[in-house]
């Protein structure tokens, strides 16, 4: 159903600022160039941004889509043609790499800005997904359970398929009587890319590889930050004081020269765990065929996978690429 007024929307942040170095290499033999792998089209007819912003706004509108690329990205004219249908203010250009953490909160401070009780879904840009619509059915369900306990951080959890030391890790408590609202589970911690005997122990511990799609109220994410990282909350609420003025620019630009580089998940989402475990819980997603393109191994081992000419599988996925 429609949400009725500003202080009801759900808003979507798309993270597509990263360097993706690890695939630089590989990008420049594929293509000839170089161009950060969230723009590029690997297979179908989008690249992976693209890919992103589809599945997005199943959910939300793009005028509350808001999306952080770095400065450096808009010499690439591909990536300026990919971003052209965004409406202009909604594309937020970060001066500096600073990690996760920060390329969340930026976009985020400007978000919070034009819709401060909003929800509010990140959406990383570099996900390979087959079933969109059973994956944003996910989605969907994290945000009614934030509306309805505006305290809660939800993320959605991907069941793995093997113990790949690779990915961050979610591992829930484990309950015997489950009553959670549509099937959030609490949890017990995070573990960012663990050795190889380490992932297989939350393998077989019931483990979910962290996605990083998540969702919370933007004042319920700036209210934890707060207390367990300060220096950084206080930090972003100068960039939020000046948005929409002459000074925004060169606020950016100096709170990010002076600020240290965050990761979101060990420097937030584990001190969460730890001091405000109850505000966190995660969804686990089944029946979804997930990846996220962080190496050159993945993409091929899926290109091979889903190559038409060899399995009737591979061709009803290629297809599903083409749809549009």
């Amino acid at each position: 159903m429609m949400q009725k007024s500003r202080s009801q929307v759900r808003c979507g942040i798309v993270l597509a600022a990263g360097e993706g170095k690890r695939l630089q290499a590989y990008i420049q033999r594929l293509r000839g160039k170089d161009l950060p792998k969230q723009f590029v089209n690997f297979i179908g007819t989008r690249s992976m941004l693209e890919h992103t912003f589809h599945r997005a706004e199943r959910l939300i509108p793009s005028d509350r889509l808001f999306t952080v690329v770095d400065r450096d990205h808009l010499k690439h004219p591909e990536v300026g043609r990919q971003l052209s249908g965004c409406p202009r203010e909604n594309v937020i250009l970060q001066p500096q790499n600073k990690e996760t953490g920060p390329g969340i909160f930026l976009p985020l401070m400007h978000l919070h800005k034009h819709y401060p009780e909003s929800v509010v879904v990140v959406f990383p840009s570099d996900h390979f997904i087959l079933e969109e619509d059973l994956f944003m059915d996910h989605v969907d369900r994290a945000c009614r359970t934030v509306e309805r306990e505006p305290s809660r951080l939800i993320l959605l959890g991907m069941e793995p398929s093997d113990p790949e030391p690779e990915y961050g890790y979610i591992l829930p408590i484990v309950e015997t009587n489950v009553s959670a609202r549509w099937g959030v589970r609490k949890v017990s911690r995070f573990v960012e890319k663990p050795e190889l005997h380490a992932a297989r122990e939350l393998f077989y511990k019931g483990g979910l590889w962290n996605t990083m799609v998540m969702v919370f109220k933007a004042g319920t994410l700036l209210e934890l930050t707060r207390k367990v990282a300060p220096i950084l909350h206080r930090s972003f609420q100068r960039i939020r004081n000046a948005v929409g003025t002459p000074a925004e620019t060169e606020v950016t630009e100096k709170v990010y020269r002076n600020m240290e580089p965050v990761n979101f998940s060990k420097g937030l989402l584990e001190a969460f765990s730890v001091q405000y475990a109850s505000c966190l819980g995660v969804l686990p997603v089944r029946g979804v065929f997930w990846s996220d393109w962080g190496s050159e191994q993945r993409i091929k081992n899926i290109l091979r996978m889903m190559n038409p000419m060899t399995s009737s599988s591979g061709r009803q996925m290629v297809r599903s690429l083409f749809d549009p």
